[in-house]
């Protein structure tokens, strides 16, 4: 069995309801500026945090954040399936400030549910199980409760 057939079957399904209309969360997670905005509304310090999207298929996202110019992280998303304000595929190249990087397909979904929207996310391609639980645990929560506390917030 190849790496790639292996990396394909690590995966992770979240579901979260926040608080806003399918159209506002979809694009509160697309929208540059609204990004801009949620990526870092929980942070103590201000850090640095630089978002271009271009919102079509084919069009990628990139983003680059980080407490400090020499410790930034990297995600550059590139855009598969765009269906505006219900579904959202992807394929992520994501790399830390260490070099190591990896490419995972993200699939997230915006459904209307008890007066919000129900997020759920797919993400698979993850290179072992314990980077999967790290993204499980803490990079999609910490995503989740920016995107909340911004949506809350207004």
């Amino acid at each position: 069995m190849s790496d790639t057939t292996t990396n394909e079957t690590i995966g992770l399904r979240l579901q979260r309801r926040l608080p806003a209309t399918p159209e506002q969360v979809f694009d509160a997670y697309t929208d540059a500026e609204q990004q801009k905005i949620w990526f870092s509304i929980l942070d103590e310090e201000p850090g640095i945090v630089e978002i271009d999207v271009d919102l079509r298929v084919g069009g990628t996202q990139t983003a680059v954040w980080g407490p400090n110019r020499e410790t930034l992280f990297r995600e550059v998303q590139t855009f598969l399936e765009i269906d505006r304000p219900h579904r959202l595929v992807t394929e992520s190249t994501g790399s830390g400030p260490d070099g190591e990087s990896m490419t995972t397909h993200v699939v997230v979904t915006f459904e209307a549910a008890d007066g919000g929207t129900l997020v759920t996310v797919e993400q698979t391609g993850f290179p072992t199980p314990q980077v999967r639980d790290f993204f499980q645990t803490e990079v999609w929560i910490g995503a989740f409760d920016r995107i909340e506390a911004y949506l809350t917030r207004g």
